[in-house]
């Protein structure tokens, strides 16, 4: 009687009838009558209506069957013998059964993964509560965990339509927040800010719509993917966290963005707000895996230790790709005005060609409006390949076929026009640093060499491996044949003289052939 009120119902009508049989010397016959009675009671437990969605009927499928076992838990322990350990037991084993049949077979018609979350949070419902009362639950637990793949592919489906969704309804321009609330919920949410002060509103960030929308689709899928492992007082499960959304990144985020730069990626506004993405989104990533680590009750050392590089890497150097293509696409328009060039002009050009002057122009302007959204390792990187571009060009100039001859002093205004082009980078210190403008000069190696070699006063000097590995370790000394060939004197007589800018001493015929007879007998 002390135990009437502990789950709500009161067995004294049972204990009654039960004395009653004992005294009248019919204990075992009832006994028997109880047993075969519940155990109908149980049967008739186990029947899963056809007509009812099992998604809507389980509940009741499951706690029906709880609270049988919880009755008899309570008579076992309180009737005095009127059911047996060992047959509540084996009631419990076929029940135990039947649960397992019965998800094993709904499972394998569920195709929506939340579907198979609901079951499975209610299945995990009941096996803490039947372990509370001593029953084993290891093989609901396993076919849980059986079906853990299955989830996860549904899961992951269910991401990459509605990643591809978010992708396609962004337009790539700069996300605009006028209130704290959305600078809260698109940035803080996950932790993206780079500064701990709360900027001024109306607030312009440099990533679009894409970046917050795919993040609240990794954290749903986090969280999603935590609820479903927690079950049965599981703890070690970060692992396999791990590895579902290192699949989500690499093979969904990653694909849907790779195939948004390589499909609809047309002006050059749009490939820099998508490499500005990118650059968002390795602060993201670092979020994500924090984030599954503390769900999964880890320390962030721990994860921290296990992170493996940015999963994003195809579509971030696409997108960088990209931009350099449009760029030297816009380039190549005003390097196509190096045709203007006098190549037998009479005197040096002072200030540059009319191409260069275009070209640094729209690098200016290019500088100027990226910095606001590109990250300065990102624009570097882009900056150096475009120059590397331009200077391959000028090369390509000389190399090619339009150009059958030129003089000194139109390779001196060559050399004016790479002046001004290494001066472009000098003057991007200031905003990326010094070592890093001095790598965006290195991007106009080769040509600056290769002006170099045919104004020097001893081009032989190309033959000397210890000054050519100094001096002219980027050229190709296929060009240089090619190109030397064509260098002529002002009399427009085979090469007579290498002048240096302001000075009258000109090197010797004999060398420039020395050194053009040399390479053809190498090659």
């Amino acid at each position: 009687m002390e135990e009437a009120g502990e789950d709500g119902f009161d067995l004294t009508p049972l204990y009654r009838a039960y004395h009653i049989h004992q005294t009248l010397g019919l204990e075992a016959r009832f006994q028997k009558y109880y047993f075969e009675n519940r155990k109908l009671q149980l049967t008739s437990d186990f029947q899963v209506s056809s007509m009812t969605p099992f998604l809507e009927s389980h509940q009741t499928f499951f706690a029906q069957i709880a609270g049988f076992f919880i009755v008899e838990d309570r008579v076992l322990r309180t009737g005095g013998g009127l059911i047996s350990k060992m047959e509540v037991e084996n009631l419990w084993d076929t029940a135990v059964s039947k649960m397992c049949s019965v998800l094993e077979d709904q499972f394998s018609r569920m195709h929506t993964a939340n579907h198979l979350l609901l079951i499975k949070d209610y299945v995990s419902l009941l096996g803490v509560t039947m372990r509370r009362y001593g029953f084993p639950i290891d093989a609901l637990l396993d076919v849980l965990s059986k079906h853990r793949d299955k989830y996860h592919e549904l899961l992951l489906s269910d991401c990459r339509k509605q990643i591809a969704e978010a992708l396609a309804a962004d337009k790539f321009e700069q996300m605009y927040m006028k209130k704290e609330y959305e600078y809260s919920m698109n940035v803080l949410s996950f932790q993206l800010q780079t500064s701990s002060i709360m900027p001024a509103f109306p607030f312009v960030a440099p990533f679009s719509s894409t970046v917050p929308d795919c993040c609240r689709i990794v954290r749903s899928f986090i969280e999603d993917s935590v609820s479903f492992m927690s079950h049965g007082g599981h703890l070690e499960f970060y692992d396999v966290i791990k590895k579902y959304l290192d699949r989500l990144l690499t093979e969904v985020l990653d694909g849907a963005l790779l195939r948004v730069i390589n499909g609809s990626m047309s002006g050059v506004t749009q490939a820099m707000q998508m490499a500005a993405n990118m650059a968002v989104f390795e602060r993201a990533c670092d979020f994500f895996f924090r984030h599954a680590a503390q769900l999964s009750g880890i320390p962030l050392r721990i994860a921290e230790r296990g992170r493996r590089q940015f999963p994003l890497t195809k579509s971030r150097d696409a997108a960088e790709e990209m931009l350099s293509g449009l760029l030297k696409q816009k380039v190549d328009g005003f390097l196509s005005l190096i045709e203007n060039v006098n190549w037998m002009a009479d005197e040096p050009l002072q200030g540059g060609n009319e191409y260069v002057n275009e070209v640094i122009i729209f690098l200016e302007t290019l500088v100027s409006t990226a910095q606001q959204i590109l990250p300065v390792q990102v624009l570097k990187r882009v900056l150096q390949d475009v120059l590397s571009h331009i200077s391959e060009m000028i090369v390509g100039a000389l190399l090619g076929e339009s150009v059958k001859r030129f003089n000194v002093n139109a390779v001196m205004g060559l050399d004016v026009d790479i002046r001004l082009l290494e001066s472009f980078a000098e003057n991007q210190a200031p905003l990326l640093s010094e070592a890093d403008a001095n790598q965006l000069k290195s991007a106009l190696v080769e040509s600056r060499q290769m002006i170099n070699l045919l104004l020097s006063n001893h081009p032989e000097n190309f033959l000397n491996p210890v000054i050519r590995e100094r001096s002219y370790n980027a050229l190709d000394y296929r060009k240089v044949v090619t190109i030397s060939e064509k260098l002529r004197d002002q009399s427009d007589r085979l090469f007579g003289s290498f002048g240096t800018r302001g000075a009258k001493q000109n090197p010797k015929k004999k060398s420039l052939d020395a050194l053009i007879k040399r390479l053809k007998d190498v090659n």
